[in-house]
């Protein structure tokens, strides 16, 4: 398929991506550095803990925690956790756990905590964006980049810099079988730097089993009895994890994009193609209205338009400023990164017009976005630490004929990707070749002593389905949120006022939303 295949499952990011949305809010003024949190008595009774548990953070500048694009400013503190590698062997390695602060000037609640998603989404950025929120009235707000990932250590990074580069110019568009064992050859040889690089400990303690029990510790650590967390995309299943692991230290939830943990992996992945294929439609039925729309205006023929751009890449990729090209993988890339939010649909109709001149600019700008590109070249570890988790939290699938009615079944549900190459076969992806177990399965969440949590849904979500959420909510007997619209989460972006209020009621004052609640 054209998504390169370690992205294959569609990264379920959050579409309020480090800041880079006009509704997001900005920075506060500074305030001096240096503040000391004290531990508490909020600790793990599992011996070996305790030291985890009781540590205290020393809270200063950020300037050492940026990367890339995402500088780090205003009220927003930063500290390092430390956690253990492996929670088995609490006396071994510790990894290094990235966490940013804005501290409340109100009646303070407690600790309210934040993940954008991914997985692998660096999340340090996100207090920063939500200190003018009236959240900050009651909460220190803290983000994190979850372990191996962003500013956390030890770091999962599998290729360089040039290496990244050099993978998003391979086409990977060869379905016979000499082109699958090629594909199969590239993932083996990715699998081996990796391993290489990060090491099999590692990589086995990188998953979301890992990440709800730092949360735990970052919760006793901030001197919370229990957990008051907001998880957008994959943060839902962190969330839904952490309250199977503690449902006793959980405050409240808000879980908005919902990944429901239940799901087989291949029918999640058909459904977030199919997702992705309603929101192109969406998107050229708008672009249809306009005269000079690139693909053209009846929005019945955008499909074969649409094919009819991108189809000379493979063959002649398009300058793209500089010494870079936007290749044919990156041009799918940068669309599939545009049908996150109807925000981005300006940048698409400019990025398809360009492509029509013989330009990739804009497209190329959008895939940058996607695959965590700063202007000076240099990468987020995104795409590397995404894989490492996807391929310890889900089964892998090693059946070949499954591999390839799943293909077959992508490009039936999303047209606007088949590249018409299909033949019946795949590749298996490189978690069939990952050299670490995985650590869970699709279940059915099932938790006793819950208090009430509320999840958000959209009805035209491009990357995790509307019915994802009505199943987490009723998994967690939680509270549902529906919102009509056709993006990827929508809670305290200043989208719905109708979503945010009850959100912020629940997190502040613990009120439940109204039964049906549909903004």
């Amino acid at each position: 398929m054209p998504i390169p295949s370690r992205t294959r499952v569609v990264a379920v990011i959050a579409f309020c991506v480090a800041g880079m949305l006009a509704s997001c809010a900005k920075d506060p003024s500074p305030k001096p550095e240096s503040t000391t949190s004290a531990p508490t008595s909020n600790g793990s009774s599992e011996p070996g803990l305790e030291r985890f548990y009781s540590q205290t953070l020393s809270w200063g500048s950020c300037r050492d925690f940026e990367s890339g694009d995402s500088p780090l400013r205003g009220s927003v503190e930063c500290a390092y956790l430390e956690v253990p590698v492996d929670y088995d062997e609490p006396d071994g390695e510790t990894a290094q756990i990235a966490m940013s602060r804005v501290e409340t000037n109100g009646d303070k609640v407690g600790s309210l905590l934040f993940n954008p998603g991914g997985p692998g989404q660096p999340g340090l950025w996100m207090p920063g964006n939500f200190a003018r929120s009236p959240l900050a009235e009651s909460f220190d707000l803290v983000g994190f980049d979850p372990r191996g990932v962003g500013a956390s250590t030890p770091e999962v990074r599998c290729l360089t810099d040039a290496e990244t580069d050099a993978e998003r110019l391979d086409l990977d568009i060869d379905m016979s079988p000499e082109g699958i064992a090629q594909t199969e050859k590239e993932e083996k040889d990715f699998i081996d730097k990796c391993v290489d690089r990060v090491g099999k400990d590692v990589l086995e303690h990188t998953g979301t089993r890992e990440v709800v029990r730092d949360m735990d510790v970052m919760r006793a650590v901030l001197g919370d009895e229990k957990l008051s967390y907001v998880g957008f995309s994959y943060g839902t299943r962190i969330g839904a994890a952490y309250a199977e692991e503690f449902p006793d230290k959980v405050r409240a939830l808000v879980l908005d994009g919902a990944v429901d943990a239940s799901q087989d992996p291949n029918e999640e992945l058909v459904e977030q193609y199919e997702g992705f294929q309603k929101a192109f439609d969406e998107f050229a039925a708008d672009c249809a209205t306009k005269s000079d729309c690139p693909l053209g205006t009846d929005p019945r023929q955008a499909v074969p338009a649409f094919r009819a751009l991108v189809e000379p890449l493979v063959t002649t990729p398009a300058p793209a400023g500089g010494d870079r090209v936007l290749s044919y993988g990156d041009a799918h890339t940068g669309v599939v990164q545009a049908l996150y939010s109807p925000q981005f649909w300006p940048d698409l109709e400019a990025g398809l017009q360009e492509l029509k001149q013989g330009k990739g600019d804009t497209l190329l700008a959008l895939a940058d976005l996607y695959e965590g590109r700063a202007e000076d070249g240099t990468y987020q570890n995104t795409n590397d630490s995404f894989l490492a988790i996807r391929c310890v939290d889900d089964p892998r699938i090693t059946d070949r004929a499954v591999a390839g009615q799943t293909e077959a079944k992508v490009r039936e549900v999303a047209p606007f990707l088949d590249d018409g190459r299909g033949t019946g076969q795949a590749p298996l992806d490189d978690c069939a070749f990952w050299p670490v177990p995985n650590s869970s399965m699709p279940h059915e969440i099932s938790v006793d002593g819950l208090p009430k949590i509320v999840v958000v849904s959209t009805t035209q979500d491009p990357a995790t389905p509307y019915q994802a959420g009505v199943d987490l909510a009723r998994q967690l007997d939680g509270s549902l949120i529906t919102f009509d619209g056709t993006q990827h989460t929508v809670a305290l972006t200043g989208e719905s006022d109708c979503v945010d209020d009850a959100v912020i009621a629940y997190l502040k004052d613990l009120t439940v939303p109204a039964e049906g609640l549909r903004c």
